[in-house]
């Protein structure tokens, strides 16, 4: 069965891409347009990996992420946060929030990937 990655991100380009590179891989691909919208779509449904982008209106990539983790369904679900975020200090409350992995913008469809697979592997 194919694994399900939810891709949180305001930026429809950048849901698209994502997807398109995730699809052609084998996922199932959720989309959300922020945290609060993610959250809202998390029903309960079984979700190998989240990739959420920081800078969100609504509910920020960090919020979102300590939200999810009050979720006892997603409390272990990895998060990998794909921004154009790359201060130390920003790391540091995403890794805080439970985040797992952090990529930065502009990305290679290929590191993602692998990053991916790397999440999955549980």
């Amino acid at each position: 069965m194919a694994k399900t990655i939810m891709v949180v991100d305001d930026s429809i380009s950048i849901r698209q891409v994502v997807g398109i590179a995730l699809r052609q891989a084998g996922y199932e691909v959720l989309e959300a347009c922020d945290g609060r919208d993610a959250l809202a779509k998390l029903t309960g449904q079984k979700v190998n990996l989240i990739i959420s982008d920081v800078n969100m209106p609504n509910l920020d990539g960090i919020g979102f992420v300590r939200e999810l983790k009050n979720c006892p369904a997603y409390k272990f679900t990895p998060v990998l946060m794909l921004t154009t975020e790359s201060q130390e200090e920003k790391k540091e409350q995403g890794k805080a929030a439970g985040a797992r992995a952090w990529m930065v913008k502009p990305f290679k469809p290929e590191a993602l990937l692998a990053a991916v697979q790397k999440l999955t592997m549980a």
